[in-house]
């Protein structure tokens, strides 16, 4: 199988390549910086290009099985309005669409869409301060992917840190058990991985954390 990763340059997106790479998958990894990727691997193409740029997704979107999304921001657009979330998704799920690929794996966040209401109390106003521009943009492009009617399935990280990948990283399916908590870079790539084929999380939005 072919794997489109979007965002693959850097964090979440450089992790999930090594990893899809290590599982034996094909990688088309995509990104502004694709050319600037110092990892080299038989399998893995380097595509350079923009996200939110139709004929950049079109081409990219050649020939693949599956596409996992792992766009991210910089610290110092989180004081600015994001849209970028947003604007790359609403491309990515028309042209797959058009392109019958089905199946989208996409990063979020514990905070975006209806897991906003299970941020503590005192969390929830430092949140809004530092990553509400983020999360709101979030919100919507994970409720772009759910009417899309593809096969989706979207994790939700906890917060990110560098570090190797854990054996025993927790996957909180059900509303009642999402907590905020610290995970790796490498445990979410893992879990985004294994979703490629598994549809044990089809159509749903668990939180990540270890």
């Amino acid at each position: 199988m072919k794997v489109l990763i979007v965002g693959a340059s850097k964090g979440i997106g450089l992790a999930t390549t090594k990893a899809a790479l290590a599982a034996g998958y094909e990688v088309r990894a995509f990104a502004r910086s694709a050319a600037a990727m110092t990892l080299s691997d038989p399998r893995l193409e380097k595509v350079q290009g923009d996200a939110t740029h139709q004929q950049d997704v079109e081409a990219a979107l050649a020939d693949v099985d599956a596409v996992i999304v792992t766009l991210g921001v910089g610290f110092g657009d989180l004081i600015k309005p994001v849209h970028l979330f947003s604007d790359a998704t609403r491309v990515i799920v028309a042209v797959m669409t058009e392109k019958s690929v089905k199946r989208l794996v996409c990063v979020t966040g514990f905070g975006a869409g209806d897991s906003r209401t299970s941020i503590g109390v005192l969390q929830r106003v430092p949140f809004q301060i530092v990553f509400g521009r983020a999360y709101d943009d979030k919100t919507r492009q994970e409720d772009l992917i759910k009417q899309s009617g593809l096969g989706w399935t979207i994790a939700r990280p906890g917060v990110l840190l560098n570090g190797p990948k854990s054996s025993r990283y927790k996957v909180l399916r059900e509303r009642a058990s999402w907590r905020n908590g610290i995970i790796s870079r490498a445990s979410v790539a893992d879990f985004l991985v294994k979703q490629i084929e598994d549809r044990t999380y089809l159509r749903e939005a668990p939180v990540l954390v270890n």
